[in-house]
């Protein structure tokens, strides 16, 4: 049979800034899909999309034909209402460990499909699995149980889901082009509406951790998103939110699910307790859950605890297994005292990432106890030989490099001055900011 279009018609049309029609769209991503289209022509066109971008219309037909490439999952078997997160990551961002499981004690149900980390940024998938026996990969069966019986599961999306994003995902990895907000936002939301959540709350990471790192761009690419999913009928916001400095005290995996354990105990650092409240309350309004349990108060009394412990053993995990520990550790000492003035979530980000707790390339494996421990954050006094940061690594020789990354990435003041930080939450937009 022949086909519709020709990829280098296609490619030509939005190299010289033309609107693709729906039609165009539609072919050029069923077609690479199957193959019809080949990876050099699909590279050009991104390329071109990247450089030129692309106007509402066509970033909503090329979503829908990404989730047109799959399946679409259903919820309606729930008696509650349904509600997911989804963050664009960043420096010790756990807060999907703690907060998928506070909703549920409050009386939504939480299907969170999460992915791993790639590069300095964590992957939630790869946090869970620091836990003795927990298990990513569940049917949609099994989804349904542990939601139906929970009320949370956090797990990787299936092969079914949006595959035209995999392949795409990982093209745009290799060709330069993962920046392009039509491109985020379209393989973030096709993904989200295909899995079929009634309401989404997208919490977009700015500042040096973050993969926008300024925060026009973070909220350009909020709004987007806002907008996708609003006209695909899911009620959809975004918080725009502070990723300058690392989130909490860790960052790498176990060391991470410890934290966010003491998150559910009551305790665990402040910014962490902050933002998953906050982010917690915005998805219980979204979701429309009447009369909801104030998540401070599900921290406090036990609850959101008793739906982790639940959520892990659901799939496989045991809550009362010690995590891993890494083998080696390493202190890095401030060398003069004073207050911490500021400190850079990209460079502790990388320095994760070098002791093993993040991939260099998609498939490798993450050590679960790798990462470092951060002993005082910025605003906070420090005296001179007092431990900043303590690495973990399994490899004693990865300290070294580790360490180069740390160069600059805390500055003391002796007067007492601290550098301006972002507020937590530097925008806010729903469906009612959309112009």
């Amino acid at each position: 049979m022949a086909e519709a279009f020709a990829a280098v018609e296609i490619i030509a049309a939005k190299r010289d800034r033309h609107e693709l029609s729906d039609a165009q769209i539609d072919w050029v991503v069923d077609a690479y899909t199957r193959g019809v289209v080949a990876d050099e022509q699909m590279s050009a066109l991104l390329m071109a999309i990247l450089l030129n971008g692309m106007k509402a219309r066509e970033i909503s037909r090329w979503t829908d034909a990404m989730i047109n490439s799959g399946e679409r999952m259903s919820w309606s078997a729930l008696k509650v209402p349904t509600v997911d997160k989804h963050s664009t990551g960043g420096v010790g961002d756990k807060i999907t460990l703690p907060l998928a499981p506070l909703v549920a004690a409050c009386g939504a149900a939480v299907p969170q499909l999460s992915g791993r980390g790639l590069g300095h940024t964590g992957g939630t998938l790869d946090k869970l699995e620091a836990i003795p026996g927990w298990r990513a990969s569940l049917s949609n069966a099994e989804m349904l149980n542990v939601l139906q019986d929970v009320g949370a599961v956090i797990c990787a999306a299936g092969a079914g889901l949006a595959p035209a994003d995999k392949k795409l995902y990982a093209l745009r990895d290799v060709t330069a082009t993962v920046e392009a907000i039509p491109l985020i936002a379209s393989s973030i939301m096709s993904k989200k509406i295909a899995e079929g959540t009634s309401a989404l709350i997208l919490d977009v990471k700015t500042g040096s951790g973050a993969f926008m790192s300024d925060p026009k761009r973070a909220e350009e690419l909020a709004r987007t998103m806002v907008s996708l999913g609003t006209r695909a009928g899911v009620k959809t916001r975004a918080l725009v939110t502070a990723m300058d400095v690392p989130l909490g005290l860790t960052a790498g995996n176990a060391l991470e699910v410890r934290e966010s354990v003491e998150v559910l105990s009551g305790g665990g650092p402040a910014d962490v307790v902050e933002l998953t409240i906050l982010l917690a309350r915005e998805m219980l309004d979204a979701a429309g859950v009447k009369g909801a349990k104030d998540p401070a108060h599900a921290l406090q009394d036990g609850s959101a605890m008793d739906k982790w412990r639940a959520m892990i053993s659901a799939q496989g995990g045991n809550p009362d297994a010690p995590l891993p520990v890494a083998r080696e550790r390493e202190i890095v000492k401030a060398e003069k005292s004073g207050t911490i003035s500021s400190m850079d979530a990209l460079k502790v980000g990388v320095s994760a990432w070098r002791l093993g707790a993040g991939r260099e390339r998609q498939g490798e494996k993450v050590q679960a106890g790798a990462g470092i421990e951060i002993h005082g954050k910025p605003g906070e006094k420090i005296e001179a030989g007092a431990p900043l940061f303590t690495l973990h690594t399994d490899e004693a020789e990865r300290f070294t490099r580790a360490k180069e990354a740390l160069q600059g990435a805390v500055h003391i003041s002796e007067s007492g001055e601290v550098s301006p930080r972002l507020p937590l939450v530097v925008a806010r937009i729903d469906s009612h900011d959309l112009t």
